[in-house]
């Protein structure tokens, strides 16, 4: 359990989910057309392939974060249900357009993209995420961009040549939990990832993500609200993890809302310019409306 202990004040017991944690199965007309759409023009989307709980609310407002690259990863991450194995050949070359083309059809004002890890590729698949900012760039050109990407730091150079106005990249959990929750991923890599970007685009909005109810203590997630700070990053969330199968890593603690409100009030304390941290929240939940937050608390702060 938590150091603070299971059941004790901020975390609830494990034996059954919380009923601020129950939402009502994806339906309606509107999820069903968006699904129609996505199939239609072969892709995917991080909402279905890692079982997001907000798939039914987001795709009721037209709103989807996709995947590019494939639908598998090349690392095993406890807690992703996005599978795991070799993928197959390189990125396809159609999809940046197909991909601009959904997005102009769905007239979508803001637009999330991420992908799986592609250690398998010399660039580790920077240059095909390039590719998709251009190609919505060219028929969009008023619809701003969210990327989620994976830790390839060394290729950052490729991203930032055609910046996003959103650069996303998920610490996901504490230091500690790092080896047994992020195989083959390095928690300070992640932290250079963020800060690189905003040294080489200081006008480009940063942002990353932590899952709690892992086990970690509530000095270990301070911890790293200061190192995200530290990192200059202006946007942080904090949702609880919820175990997509019995074969993924359990939930240690369910998260309280008060505690997340907790969080969310300490983390404004140190500086972000944004925070949304709620046991629901995830990193695309309700990001178009976040875009707009993040510009009017900038100007205020200017």
């Amino acid at each position: 359990m938590t150091a603070e202990g299971a059941g004790t004040v901020g975390t609830v017991g494990v034996a059954s989910k919380p009923d601020w944690l129950r939402v009502a199965a994806p339906s309606g007309q509107r999820v069903q057309a968006m699904e129609a759409r996505l199939h239609r023009a072969h892709l995917n989307t991080v909402c279905y392939e890692a079982a997001c709980p907000n798939r039914g609310a987001c795709w009721q407002r037209g709103h989807a974060a996709f995947m590019i690259m494939g639908t598998h990863c090349t690392r095993k991450c406890a807690f992703c249900n996005v599978p795991s194995a070799k993928p197959t050949g390189p990125p396809d070359a159609d999809e940046p357009q197909r991909l601009a083309d959904t997005v102009k059809h769905l007239r979508l004002h803001h637009v999330v993209i991420t992908s799986p890890n592609r250690d398998d590729l010399a660039d580790e698949g920077a240059s095909h995420f390039a590719a998709c900012v251009t190609a919505i760039r060219q028929t969009s050109p008023h619809t701003t961009i969210e990327l989620l990407v994976p830790d390839f730091l060394r290729n950052m150079a490729i991203v930032l040549a055609t910046p996003p106005d959103v650069l996303n990249h998920n610490l996901e959990t504490v230091p500690r939990l790092y080896r047994t929750m992020r195989a083959g991923s390095r928690y300070y890599r992640s932290l250079r990832l963020l800060h690189h970007a905003k040294e080489r685009q200081p006008q480009l909005f940063t942002k990353s993500g932590l899952m709690v109810g892992l086990g970690e203590s509530k000095d270990e997630v301070l911890q790293v609200m200061d190192d995200l700070r530290a990192a200059e990053v202006d946007f942080l969330t904090i949702g609880q993890y919820l175990r997509p199968t019995l074969r993924h890593a359990p939930v240690v603690d369910y998260i309280t809302p008060e505690t997340f409100q907790t969080y969310q009030r300490l983390a404004e304390g140190k500086g972000f310019l944004l925070v949304s941290a709620s046991p629901l929240t995830r990193s695309s939940f309700h990001a178009d409306s976040d875009f707009e937050r993040l510009k009017r608390t900038r100007a205020q702060h200017v």
